[in-house]
């Protein structure tokens, strides 16, 4: 009875209040003008806003994707020892947590943008107020008002909204801030504005310009430098240009006066800060730490391939999913193999004269300083700039390069004129002309035993074109192919020692190509070893017509060089190829015949650390055991596949052997290295070639004009290829281990004669490339005899020559010769037929 008696005195209460106000509302409503416009104007105020918010909130995104959001991020690219050397991006971003921010830089922030952040609910109403105020009074003017968001409202429009100048958008941003502070801690809300916020320079969050415009990490920050970037955000293209630097002054020291008056520094701190310059460092144009640029172009071209380019193709895409890349790149092999190969172009080329300029302009399409920019070449040699001729008049000229810069310009080639894009380094206070080798070419190093990449260069400089010649030029190896004909012939029941043929080899063809010889070489018979190790031709071409060209063919697909038709042209090396398949080939052979992938790429996580990507994928049981269970260490099987027979491929190799020591690439013999290798030159000669290396690393370098072409009579891989694999080995000499190719089961190493192929008993292999008798690797049950057939032929000759002349002696003097000192009936049947 008590609880209805409260109830109904309450709603009484309630009747009274409501009945009063009412009253209240409309006495005013009658008798005072002001009130009743003020509360129409109220009201169709909440109309509208009620109404704006119902059309807009149903399009609005949802605010708890914020928890789960992944800003677009560069990939990062580490080389073979986990040091970054590379980042593929189009923007710079760099992920923070919020504890990585100084607390200074903090502050400096919220002095310049949102001093009440940590105490508004997303919405600043004084803020709110004069953004208001200043939109209405800008009204049908060119000029933008101030936003007046808060931290809150920046978040959603960076990442939820877009930049559109207008109420609707405004409203979604208030909107959307007040459902942020509901999903997020303020401590979350800062973290995603510092990641995110533009910057300039291409740089999006606070680390990423701290990079871009001092070069340094927001932990090493100075206070004037933390309340530059502070100021970026009203207007980043602005205060971020040197020739705006004394605005960009003002503005900071407006930031400081600002902390100041927060208590966030003293005034004496002020003081000093506001006494320093701004100090920017200039704008880095690449993001490349290791001059690997062709390497680096090829993996790209791989990521995007397995992930693709932007965020519309994949989660995990190069430009946005932030992953972070482990590839082969050694540093220091790959600038001993960019050095290699420039010098071997520069060798070549000699003094052939200034070859053209590298591109042209038209001065007619735009400022020359821009369309230079925008070309994007340069180069990274020397101290050599890529600038482009602004004026030529007799012997007088002038390069200006891509910052507007022009100097005078010495050493005129005749045919230099106005608007030619080239080569110049500064001498003095002028520049003179540098001429770029015309030929080119590529290079390759590989680990063997794991098909590793290790380097790579496609060219003089990556700078002045991508084409990467060292994957995409398919040029003809000549003599580099060699091996794998002779391996062909291990295969097939030759031997090292093997006597073959030096003589014209004739064939014909078919109808259609007639008759096809061979010539040229030293004539007689010698080991196989000898035809490799002196590249001869017609020996070459004997071994594969008796192996059979589509034994030799069928190798050469195995090895993973190309797909050729069965005819010997091709065991001389007609085919094409690329410097990065033979390397690939000849790492095969010095891996006991072993095909391993190339790769580039070890593996690939996501932007939280978990392997998506592994390119050896070889499975190891047991590996992650928590304790070890007593039994047999766990093996790894061997990587790659058997695509040639171990001993076979290790015959090869120390036939190979020898045309460094005493063949045609001697010129590497004094490295003191256990090296193996072949030279190749192209009919023309159009190409040089030399690919062969230790038991560590195999390196393949080619020289040859881009459309080709002769290169000279006195171009031979030798002279022009193998210097290049030497300065690569001399530079790179401490990284090599030094260890011998070591023989797999099944094979036996017998002293023979070098020139005969013989067997030896009574004298050893000596240090000297020249000793007559050498170690040479057979299979079980092929080493060759003392004496071979052919010697016993030949002194059962001599003998029945000998009883010839005895029995014309004895006719002379009419003795009767009797029928047991005739020569056998059967002799030519016992002797193969010989005679």
């Amino acid at each position: 009875m008590a609880e209805t008696s409260k109830f109904e005195s309450l709603s009484y209460r309630i009747r009274r209040d409501a009945s009063g106000a009412a009253a209240w509302f409309k006495n005013n409503w009658r008798d005072r003008r002001w009130f009743r416009w003020g509360a129409i104007a109220l009201g169709v105020f909440l109309a509208v806003w009620l109404i704006a918010w119902a059309l807009l909130a149903r399009s609005l995104p949802d605010a708890e994707m914020l928890l789960e959001y992944e800003p677009p991020l560069p990939t990062v690219v580490r080389g073979i020892e986990g040091d970054i050397v590379h980042s593929y991006a189009r923007d710079r971003r760099v992920q923070l947590q919020y504890k990585d921010f100084p607390q200074t830089l903090i502050e400096a922030y919220l002095a310049a943008e949102d001093k009440t952040f940590f105490s508004h609910g997303g919405i600043d109403a004084g803020g709110l107020a004069g953004a208001v105020i200043d939109y209405v009074s800008k009204l049908g003017s060119d000029q933008r008002a101030v936003g007046g968001s808060t931290i809150t409202q920046q978040v959603a429009k960076n990442i939820l909204l877009t930049n559109e100048y207008s109420i609707t958008r405004k409203l979604k941003e208030m909107m959307l801030a007040r459902r942020i502070e509901g999903v997020l801690t303020k401590q979350e809300i800062l973290e995603l504005y510092l990641n995110e916020i533009p910057l300039g320079r291409r740089s999006f969050g606070v680390q990423a310009a701290a990079r871009a415009y001092f070069n340094k990490d927001v932990a090493d920050l100075e206070l004037q430098e933390m309340a530059f970037l502070a100021i970026l955000p009203k207007a980043p293209e602005v205060y971020g240009r040197s020739q705006n630097a004394e605005r960009a002054m003002e503005r900071r020291n407006f930031v400081l006066d600002k902390m100041v008056e927060n208590e966030f520094i003293t005034l004496a701190e002020a003081g000093v800060a506001k006494s320093k310059d701004l100090g920017l460092a200039t704008q880095r144009s690449s993001t490349r730490r290791v001059d690997a640029g062709y390497f680096l172009e090829e993996v790209r071209r791989e990521l995007i391939d397995k992930f693709g380019e932007t965020a519309d193709d994949s989660k995990n895409s190069v430009y946005g999913g932030g992953l972070w890349v482990r590839t082969s790149l050694d540093p220091e092999m790959q600038e001993a193999a960019r050095n290699a190969l420039r010098r071997g172009m520069i060798r070549y080329h000699g003094s052939k004269g200034w070859r053209g300029p590298i591109a042209t302009i038209n001065f007619d399409d735009g400022p020359w300083d821009r369309q230079l920019a925008s070309s994007n070449l340069s180069i990274n040699y020397e101290g050599w700039r890529v600038g482009v001729v602004t004026a030529r008049e007799g012997g007088n000229a002038t390069v200006g390069f891509s910052d507007g810069e022009e100097f005078p310009l010495t050493n005129l080639p005749n045919k230099l004129k106005a608007g030619d894009v080239i080569a110049a380094l500064k001498t003095g206070n002028r520049y003179s002309v540098r001429t770029l080798p015309e030929a080119s070419g590529g290079f390759v190093a590989q680990d063997p035993q794991t098909g590793r990449v290790l380097a790579m260069q496609g060219g003089f400089d990556s700078r002045l074109g991508s084409f990467n010649r060292a994957t995409q030029a398919n040029r003809q190896p000549g003599s580099t192919i060699k091996p794998f004909v002779y391996a062909t012939g291990l295969d097939n029941g030759m031997t090292p020692a093997t006597e073959i043929e030096n003589g014209t080899y004739c064939y014909y063809q078919g109808s259609r190509y007639g008759e096809k010889c061979f010539r040229g070489g030293r004539g007689g018979s010698f080991p196989m070893r000898y035809g490799l190790e002196q590249s001869q031709n017609i020996m070459t071409v004997q071994v594969a017509m008796e192996s059979g060209m589509p034994k030799v063919i069928k190798t050469i697909e195995k090895m993973g060089i190309g797909s050729y038709e069965p005819y010997p042209a091709f065991a001389l090396g007609a085919g094409e190829t690329t410097v990065m398949k033979m390397v690939n080939a000849y790492s095969a052979l010095a891996n006991h015949g072993r095909l391993n992938e190339p790769t580039l790429i070890d593996y690939v996580q996501d932007r939280r650390g978990k392997v998506i990507y592994r390119a050896d994928k070889r499975a190891c049981e047991g590996c992650n055991m928590a304790e070890w269970d007593g039994q047999p260490m766990p093996r790894i099987a061997p990587g790659g596949t058997q695509a040639m027979d171990a001993r076979t491929a290790f015959q090869t190799v120390h036939m190979l052997e020898g045309v460094v020591q005493r063949g045609t690439g001697t010129v590497l013999r004094d490295l003191g290295l256990p090296l193996f290798g072949k030279t190749g030159t192209t009919t023309g000669p159009k190409d040089v070639w030399f690919v062969g290396g230790t038991s560590d690393v195999i390196a393949g370098a080619y020289i040859g004009f881009d459309t080709p072409r002769n290169m000279g009579g006195y171009a031979q891989g030798g002279t022009i290829a193998a210097p290049i694999i030497k300065q690569f080995f001399r530079e790179t000499k401490d990284r090599q281990s030094g260890d011998p190719f070591i023989a797999p089961a099944g094979v036996r190493m017998v002293r023979v004669d070098r020139a005969s192929g013989k067997r030896v008993f009574d004298a050893w292999p000596t240090g000297d490339p020249k000793a007559s008798v050498i170690w040479e690797a057979f299979k079980p049950d092929t080493e060759p005899p003392r004496k071979t057939r052919r010697d016993e032929v030949e002194a059962k000759r001599k003998e029945i020559l000998a009883l010839i002349r005895r029995g014309s002696s004895a006719a002379a003097q009419s003795a009767p010769q009797t029928e047991s000192e005739q020569p056998p009936d059967d002799f030519v049947e016992e002797q193969g037929g010989l005679y």
